[in-house]
């Protein structure tokens, strides 16, 4: 324990929340580790950094459950030389455990002050391998594509024809479908030489993605 700032250490949280609930990749197991979570949460939650919950980050917007990017990261079965793309940069936290295995990443946000604070945070803890932008997630990055692994981390009713098209053949999208509000199936989708495959794995319960070419973000309440 960390006296007085948090209930457990990282590598506690890992053990006893992710590890022993299945993830077994080691080098996603390592990046949980590696990556100070507390860095990512805004001041007034931190003292929850390594619960297992979502915590709200403003604009809406909450930081995934730490046992659900593992199981994301694990499911996108990322390789060393992967080029990977993230749909919704959100907090940071997702995309520095994806660039902590990952090669090269590539991601996109809605708005444009998580994108900024994201982007502060992942270079101050000397990430060098993520580039950013502002955009509307549904539609990629073309200029960068394809792209060896897809994650989205924000609910879409259905599945992103853009996405599918810069995703190379032999690739992976790990993606929560469903309505918003309610919750969704998490869909892990192979592209094949001719057309695709879809497992649903989990249910679970993801904010909207939200369209737009990017935009300046409403603060919301915290309930």
């Amino acid at each position: 324990m960390l006296p007085g700032i948090y209930p457990c250490t990282p590598e506690e949280m890992v053990d006893e929340q992710i590890v022993a609930r299945g993830i077994t990749d080691r080098r996603v197991v390592k990046a949980m580790k590696s990556v100070p979570r507390e860095c990512f949460v805004p001041d007034e939650y931190k003292e929850l950094a390594y619960s297992d919950q979502p915590l709200p980050i403003g604009y809406g917007q909450t930081i995934s459950q730490p046992y659900v990017v593992a199981f994301m990261t694990q499911e996108l079965e990322i390789e060393p030389a992967s080029k990977v793309l993230e749909i919704g940069t959100g907090s940071g936290y997702q995309t520095a455990i994806l660039a902590e295995i990952a090669e090269k990443v590539y991601t996109v946000e809605v708005i444009e002050e998580l994108s900024k604070r994201a982007e502060e945070a992942l270079t101050k803890l000397g990430y060098r391998n993520i580039k950013f932008r502002v955009g509307d997630g549904r539609e990629g990055w073309k200029e960068f594509a394809p792209f060896s692994r897809i994650i989205v981390t924000a609910a879409s009713e259905d599945i992103p024809p853009e996405l599918i098209n810069q995703c190379e053949v032999g690739g992976i999208i790990v993606i929560p479908v469903g309505p918003k509000g309610w919750t969704q199936d998490l869909v892990k989708i192979r592209k094949l030489e001719g057309g695709i495959t879809e497992q649903r794995m989990l249910p679970v319960r993801f904010v909207p993605l939200v369209k737009g070419k990017g935009k300046k973000g409403k603060k919301r309440r915290k309930s």
